[in-house]
């Protein structure tokens, strides 16, 4: 995936980093590490310039994420209630508990989108329950956009600064991603016993 890729973005300029950013956003596995570390690097060789790599990154980004967004709204915890009400059963669900969930995303949401939009694969998916949470699209697109700004220019300053050997940001990246994935684990199952235990008692 990574060769084509590049490939990609080599024939088609910022044409092909807004759309290999707007892909890496509705479809999560494509890296967005890949595609900006390498957008800094073409910087040093080519025409292109490190603020329109950012600019054109960051606008793909963005429209991505109001994909998902309207996704969310389409799902809405509406909807998602009458199903839980009907097989809610076999996971131990009540529609309460989505209500409950998305009254927690309505007073930590915002800051929520902001950071979330700097931690791999969850910078994409966390415009979905926005989207069902009917956050102020506004806002949404506000803090996504600032979010993966500093995203963005981080990781394509890095792809500029290191030349050709960019492709060892990815090495940082992966270590970056573990250490990510481990914690909200962890996070997820603190939660997931929490909430055992209290049903529990």
């Amino acid at each position: 995936m990574q060769d084509w890729i590049v490939q990609f973005m080599e024939q088609h300029g910022y044409a092909g980093i807004f759309f290999m950013i707007f892909l890496e956003n509705v479809f999560p596995p494509i890296p967005s590490e890949v595609i900006l570390t390498f957008g800094g690097f073409m910087t040093t060789h080519s025409r292109l310039t490190a603020p329109l790599v950012i600019f054109f990154a960051t606008l793909g980004s963005v429209t991505g994420a109001a994909v998902l967004y309207a996704i969310g709204r389409f799902l809405s915890i509406e909807r998602l209630e009458r199903i839980v009400a009907r097989w809610g059963h076999v996971l131990r669900l009540k529609s309460g508990d989505l209500t409950k969930a998305s009254s927690w995303f309505e007073r930590h949401g915002y800051p929520a989108v902001f950071f979330c939009r700097m931690i791999p694969l969850i910078r994409s998916l966390i415009s979905i329950p926005a989207g069902m949470a009917k956050m102020n699209l506004l806002y949404f697109l506000l803090i996504t956009a600032a979010g993966t700004l500093i995203w963005n220019t981080i990781l394509v300053l890095l792809g500029s600064s290191l030349g050709k050997s960019w492709d060892k940001v990815l090495e940082w990246m992966d270590v970056y991603s573990h250490v990510t994935y481990v914690l909200i684990l962890i996070a997820v199952a603190a939660v997931l016993i929490y909430w055992v235990k209290k049903r529990r008692s």
